[in-house]
């Protein structure tokens, strides 16, 4: 069973462990840290039996939502992880009262490409040369909510002190 729940300390090191294995230039723990505090930002851990799998984050600004971070251990892969992550971060997104919530993505990331797909987001465009290390074209993917849509597509565990 995935259990979508807010970062927390207690997630920071396998974190900042899995964004070094996942992008060419992650986040430290401290920029992680830091975001634990951000009343902009909503960052998301899934477990798994227990066991760290992934986390997501996102910020949201002016009715807007824009994930960044997006990244899961290669042990849970394709056990339906980085779904729930993306549908959390959607939920707490229309929480937020957000029209939408919009990522980039590798254009070689075939995987997530498909993920997001399947999620209903559409894609938006192309910003050439957005990455490095390698340099590489994104695509943008949109996920725009309707009035009245239901908020309930994830559970999101919060703790107490989360609004």
């Amino acid at each position: 069973m995935i259990r979508v729940v807010p970062l927390a300390a207690r997630h920071l090191d396998a974190a900042a462990a899995l964004e070094r294995r996942c992008f060419s230039e992650p986040w430290s723990r401290a920029a992680l840290e830091e975001e634990l505090s951000n009343p902009q930002a909503v960052f998301l851990a899934a477990e798994c039996g227990g066991a760290f799998a992934g986390y997501a984050g996102m910020f949201t600004a002016a009715g807007e939502a824009y994930a960044g971070n997006v990244a899961v251990e290669e042990s849970f892969r394709r056990r339906g992880v980085g779904a729930a992550l993306v549908r959390g971060l959607a939920a707490a997104a229309r929480s937020r009262g957000c029209a939408f919530l919009s990522l980039e993505v590798r254009v070689s990331n075939t995987a997530a490409r498909a993920l997001y797909e399947s999620l209903g987001f559409r894609d938006m465009g192309r910003r050439p040369h957005f990455y490095r290390a390698p340099a590489e074209d994104a695509e943008i993917y949109t996920l725009e909510f309707q009035t009245g849509e239901s908020e309930s597509i994830s559970p999101i565990c919060r703790s107490p002190n989360q609004t």
